[in-house]
């Protein structure tokens, strides 16, 4: 069987796992196809053409192609081709009448680039991106599950400060949500 979701969505319900999402992924990795999660801080050296390092562990989930976009807080995101594509097809149907849905689809899809790696692992991150996230020549790279985000490092640096000194109380209002 191939590797497409198509093909598993129409194998995995005679399986009687298919309105699980979590046990379809945990299907798919015992027929041995590949599952990534993003997690973890890489700091690196953006050089003078834009090109920035996907971390080594990163790189086969991205072989097949990858989406960078504006991200929120003025931070980048990184997607894997397959995961951009249900996203923005999530954002696609999303009410065109709703101002904030008009904004946001322009935010994500019309600030989003395709790149792919060179044979170093590197990717290029189009100057209009790096002018959004303020990316000076020290990013990081961070990893939040299905995405990677892409920051200036002192960006990051205040922002994790600011998250850490608030960390009880972020927790507390997450409560209702049983993390």
């Amino acid at each position: 069987m191939g590797t497409s979701g198509e093909e598993w969505e129409k194998k995995l319900p005679h399986m009687g796992v298919a309105s699980c999402p979590a046990i379809f992924y945990l299907a798919k990795y015992s027929y041995g196809l590949a599952i990534y999660m993003f997690i973890g801080e890489y700091h690196y050296t953006l050089d003078d053409k834009g090109r920035l390092s996907v971390p080594i562990g990163y790189r086969t989930a991205l072989s097949d192609g990858a989406v960078v976009t504006r991200g929120l807080d003025h931070t980048l995101f990184l997607y894997p081709k397959e995961e951009w594509r249900s996203l923005a097809a999530k954002i696609a149907a999303l009410p065109l009448s709703q101002a904030d849905t008009r904004a946001f689809a322009r935010l994500m899809l019309a600030g989003a680039m395709e790149v792919s790696m060179d044979k170093s692992g590197r990717i290029t991150i189009p100057e209009y991106l790096r002018t959004y996230a303020t990316l000076s020549k020290r990013v990081v790279v961070s990893g939040l599950y299905d995405r990677l985000e892409i920051w200036d490092e002192q960006a990051w640096q205040a922002y994790v400060e600011k998250t850490e000194a608030q960390g009880n109380e972020i927790a507390e209002r997450l409560d209702p949500l049983s993390i």
